[in-house]
């Protein structure tokens, strides 16, 4: 069972997921722009997979990624929250903030509103200490949400779930210590 029935800010809700979520989700994960920093485009099936996954983390954990809609219309935009990632790095295990937004909902601080407000919501309930945050090199609006939410560059990585020479292998790192900035 989740702790939240949403997190609200000044222009988005953001909840549980539903079944209604899929279609958007899955265009959204379609997009070759949108997923221009990510290793593949998403089939249905793909993004059904990843929706299964989502809900899960949630009932095991209690948070995690949070489907965002707009207050001004109800809109499914993409999501932004938290997964606990364990693969092979000097800062893994670990909980790592993320988002991914339709691109005709970007360049409106979306993602950095709802960013922010699940920070306070894992402060305020002490979920964890530290929070990182990664992307491929060249992600400049992913990295630019990073700055823009408090946390602190830490570095390069070479993400392990990528192949030798894959365009995307080299990762930028961020970290934020919620004990430190939210005292």
């Amino acid at each position: 069972m989740s702790i939240i029935d949403m997190i609200e800010t000044d222009r988005l809700v953001l909840c549980s997921w539903c079944e209604d979520d899929i279609v958007p989700f899955s265009k959204m994960n379609s997009d070759k722009e949108v997923m221009e920093y990510l290793p593949k485009c998403l089939s249905l099936e793909e993004t059904v997979q990843f929706y299964n996954r989502i809900v899960a983390e949630h009932d095991r954990f209690g948070y995690g990624l949070y489907a965002v809609e707009t207050k001004s219309s109800g809109s499914f935009i993409g999501y932004v929250g938290f997964h606990n990632f364990d693969f092979d790095a000097e800062f893994s295990p670990g909980v790592e903030i993320g988002w991914r937004l339709a691109k005709e909902y970007w360049g409106h601080g979306y993602a950095t509103e709802a960013a922010k407000a699940c920070l306070d919501f894992a402060f305020r309930r002490k979920l964890f200490d530290k929070i990182y945050s990664f992307t491929s090199i060249g992600n400049h609006r992913s990295e630019r949400v990073m700055q823009k939410i408090g946390m602190k560059h830490q570095g390069f990585f070479q993400h392990p779930s990528l192949p030798d020479g894959h365009r995307l292998k080299e990762h930028t790192l961020y970290k934020l210590e919620l004990s430190e900035t939210y005292q």
